[in-house]
């Protein structure tokens, strides 16, 4: 009964200690998990940034400008870290405080900058999975942290969903282990002294390879001592073939002397020749200074003419120019009298328009008038006429009328 017992204890704790079975059953857990889970997403992204930033260039168009720039200051930071703890493990100085203090800055301003990068690649979920499935096969220190940190969010989710009663079982289940151990360090000590007796043996080899290999050595020190002597005769050799050389070089040189006695007469036979031609050139030197000097004076005399023909044209121009000042003031004193008197002749023609207007006005209102009146005068005349018949037209029609009313 005790066999069954601890299978089912063991099959429990098994069960136990698998993750994926476990589900959270509580807020406060499901909080916790989900902080773990998120520190564990952001571990994973930062472990992904020196990959990036050593190729930088072919994520530039997935990351986007913002990303990159975050990038490339992450990148500058950290190598001035690197260099500020190179410099500080070379150097031992008094700056040592400035150095520690500049570092400290270093750090939390490459914090943040991890922050930051953190943040714009969390804000895209779909660049962080392109990432990642771009960078795959990757072995680095972190890896091994953020699997070492996966193996504690998953023994957390174990603690927190673990009851009294399966905390039992499982301490059950781990002295049974304590047994077994003590039970595997038995054999392991036996096997430790098996391994012993091994490397005995191995060492008894090993004492009779290095009488062979000191039996090799005294034979190499014969061999050095054989090349030794082959070196002297060699030495020998090449100082008899140097002393050879040697004459062979003394006599070359005593050539090369004839050769340059030869050759300093050709350079003083030259050398006199070449004063000859110096003096010739130096006499034409001397000529062409006259001519240029002559030259020259007459310029300056040219130029003493040509200045005061100058002076006395400018002396002209200034004149003319002080009355052609004069004509302009002149001129524009006329032009605006000649203004003022246009100005007044439109003003006079203007009044005379308005006045033979005004004229016009008059003359047609009074030929208006007269013949209105004419009209007058002529209706008034034939005024009295006209009722006077009137009058005899009335007379007939009432006689008219009462015949007719008589006849019926």
């Amino acid at each position: 009964m005790a066999a069954p017992e601890k299978a089912t204890t063991m099959l429990n704790a098994i069960k136990m200690s698998e993750p994926r079975q476990l589900k959270p059953n509580s807020v406060e857990t499901e909080r916790i998990i989900t902080v773990l889970d998120e520190m564990i997403a952001k571990l994973e992204l930062s472990s992904l940034v020196p990959w990036i930033i050593d190729s930088l260039d072919r994520f530039v168009d997935m990351l986007g400008p913002e990303i990159t720039n975050k990038l490339t200051e992450h990148q500058r930071l950290s190598t001035e870290v690197r260099h500020l703890l190179a410099s500080s493990g070379e150097e031992n100085t008094m700056g040592t405080k400035e150095q520690w203090s500049r570092l400290c800055l270093l750090e939390q301003r490459l914090k943040c900058s991890v922050r930051n990068v953190l943040r714009l690649l969390l804000a895209n979920p779909s660049l962080c999975q392109a990432l990642k499935y771009e960078i795959r096969t990757r072995e680095s220190p972190a890896e091994v942290f953020i699997k070492a940190f996966r193996e504690f969010r998953n023994l957390m989710l174990e603690r927190l969903l673990t009851s009294p009663v399966e905390e039992e079982e499982k301490i059950r289940f781990m002295e049974d282990l304590s047994l077994q151990i003590e039970k595997n360090t038995e054999a392991i000590t036996a096997l430790r002294a098996e391994l012993a007796a091994a490397i005995r043996t191995c060492e008894e080899e090993t004492h009779k390879k290095d009488n062979e290999i000191r039996i090799l050595k005294s034979s190499m020190q014969e061999l050095t001592e054989a090349c030794k002597t082959g070196i002297q005769q060699m030495k020998e050799e090449g100082e008899k073939q140097q002393k050879e050389e040697l004459q062979a070089a003394r006599a070359r040189c005593g050539r090369l002397r004839q050769d340059v006695q030869q050759l300093g007469a050709q350079l003083h036979a030259l050398v006199l020749e070449h004063r000859e031609s110096e003096l010739a050139l130096r006499k034409r030197k001397c000529r062409a200074e006259m001519e240029i000097m002559n030259w020259v004076q007459k310029y300056d005399t040219d130029m003493a003419e040509k200045q005061a023909e100058y002076e006395e044209v400018s002396a002209a121009y200034a004149k003319e120019k002080a009355q052609l000042s004069l004509l302009t003031e002149k001129h524009a004193m006329l032009l605006q009298e000649y203004s003022q008197i246009q100005e007044e002749r439109r003003i006079r023609q203007e009044k005379e328009e308005r006045e033979l207007e005004e004229l016009n006005t008059k003359t047609r209102a009074a030929t208006c008038i007269q013949a209105f009146w004419r009209g007058y005068l002529v209706r008034s005349v034939f005024k009295p006429k006209k009722k006077k018949g009137k009058g005899k037209g009335k007379g007939k029609g009432k006689d008219k009328g009462k015949g007719k009313k008589a006849k019926k």
